[in-house]
């Protein structure tokens, strides 16, 4: 199994990296042209402050399962520089609110000057960890999540706190990492892929298992038009049908 600790150092540098330097080299794309392809609007894009857009990392889209209503309470967890939160607070409006939850400082303090820029007021962000969440029980409508829960070894933990954080009828959206087949302990054990967000997919079947053990009702599933942009990725992907899906939760 991968070494947790060496993990959270090179997903903490990989997402370092996104935040000061989103025109670099990774394994994925960047930015606004993969946010379009993705799903997202356009006129809702021109509204988040361009730097968060450009640090995008996401791997799908998941706002149209989850239509977002004016005045709710929204939770995204890794919210990076903030472009998920920042769309997602276009959509519930002054009256709503949306959380992001990040380990990584600089990620966060990009966001936090973004929303102060902006004087984006209906945004609150905190510093913590997505299976140990700074949130209140049953206190938000809906849980985010884009790209992230796959670089998290405890999978399961992090859709207990999902659960455990929304509201009865509450919704879950996400975007992420899966595969067809069981990855090999190679590429499991590497954390150079856990980082670039291959080497922690789980099987689709297992993914969805853990969100259903959470006590969440899956209700629709769907596979994104993503790709990975180095060899050693996109081998990866055609050996082990890796590939990026959204889908949507309820809390009964």
């Amino acid at each position: 199994m991968v070494d947790v600790r060496e993990l959270e150092a090179k997903v903490k540098d990989m997402y370092r990296a996104v935040a000061a330097d989103p025109h670099g080299r990774f394994h994925f794309e960047l930015g606004r042209h993969l946010a379009l392809r993705l799903g997202y609007d356009a006129a809702r894009l021109d509204a988040v402050p361009g730097p968060a857009v450009d640090s995008f990392a996401g791997v799908g889209f998941f706002f149209d399962l989850l239509d977002l209503g004016p005045g709710e309470a929204v939770l995204d967890l890794g919210s990076g520089s903030g472009m998920d939160v920042f769309y997602a607070a276009g959509l519930v409006g002054p009256g709503g609110v949306v959380l992001g939850v990040d380990f990584t400082r600089e990620q966060l303090d990009k966001a936090a000057g973004l929303m102060r820029e902006h004087r984006i007021g209906n945004v609150d962000l905190r510093e913590g960890r997505i299976e140990a969440l700074p949130v209140e029980d049953a206190s938000v409508d809906a849980v985010i999540s884009n790209g992230v829960i796959n670089l998290c070894p405890d999978k399961k933990s992090v859709f207990a706190e999902a659960a455990r954080v929304l509201r009865s009828g509450g919704r879950l959206a996400v975007a992420d990492i899966v595969t067809e087949v069981q990855l090999a302990d190679s590429i499991v054990c590497n954390a150079d892929l856990w980082a670039s967000c291959i080497g922690g997919a789980a099987l689709e079947s297992a993914y969805l298992d853990a969100v259903t053990s959470a006590g969440l009702e899956v209700v629709t599933t769907r596979q994104n038009p993503y790709q990975f942009l180095s060899g050693q990725a996109q081998g990866a992907s055609r050996r082990y049908g890796v590939k990026s899906i959204s889908l949507l939760a309820r809390k009964p």
